[in-house]
């Protein structure tokens, strides 16, 4: 598996070939440091290559990863992540991986990324439930209600996973299929076919099977 890490800098759009206006989410993605290469006759057992994105700060960064990170000769970064079985070009630790080295325009990729945080909502807005939607024969402020959640003498209780009102989003989601449009190597800049999870800055990776 191929892939990258990066951080959403917003959507646009741009035309295809037929003329048609695609909308499109802009990332920013690398170069991507290495800093750990595992492989199946090491203690790990398998093959996978480690990176890492995103400048941080010595004072938010813990000892064990300051050491981790001096052993590829690079700063403390902000996200890690791994990717197994990768077989794009190979690289050792420390050296970097640009984007070019692992997508093409027309590939199809998978991003993965926390959604944003929507605090605690109701059932319309959480699970898109249509409410009562009619304020006569004694319905007074019932428009947004859940309804019934559970029977009476039996089984009296409501059983779990009942969808009810509660915290939103902040969830990690993955996007599967998402179409390479453009690639601009020179500004590390990739533009995917719709929309990826995430608020602009969030950290996206970008996985290809």
């Amino acid at each position: 598996m191929n892939g990258i890490i990066g951080k959403k800098v917003g959507m646009t759009s741009i035309y295809d070939e037929k003329g048609r206006n695609v909308a499109c989410t802009v990332l920013e993605v690398g170069p991507c440091v290495v800093t750990q290469v595992k492989t199946e006759d090491s203690k790990d057992g398998y093959n996978a290559v480690q990176m890492a994105f995103g400048d941080a700060k010595v004072k938010n960064t813990t000892k064990a990863l300051l050491g981790h990170f001096d052993k590829a000769k690079t700063g403390p970064k902000r996200k890690v992540a791994e990717f197994r079985d990768f077989n794009s070009v190979e690289k050792a630790v420390g050296e970097t991986v640009q984007v070019d080295e692992v997508f093409k325009v027309g590939d199809q990729v998978s991003a993965v990324g926390v959604t944003k945080g929507k605090g605690f909502q109701g059932v319309v807005k959480r699970h898109g439930f249509s409410g009562v939607n009619d304020a006569t024969h004694g319905q007074h402020n019932r428009q947004r209600a859940p309804g019934s959640v559970g029977a009476s003498s039996f089984p009296s209780k409501v059983f779990k996973g009942m969808r009810m009102a509660g915290r939103d989003g902040g969830q990690q989601v993955k996007i599967k299929n998402l179409k390479v449009l453009k690639i601009f190597p020179e500004q590390n800049l990739i533009l995917l076919k719709g929309a990826v999870p995430g608020h602009k800055g969030a950290f996206i990776v970008i996985e290809k099977k």
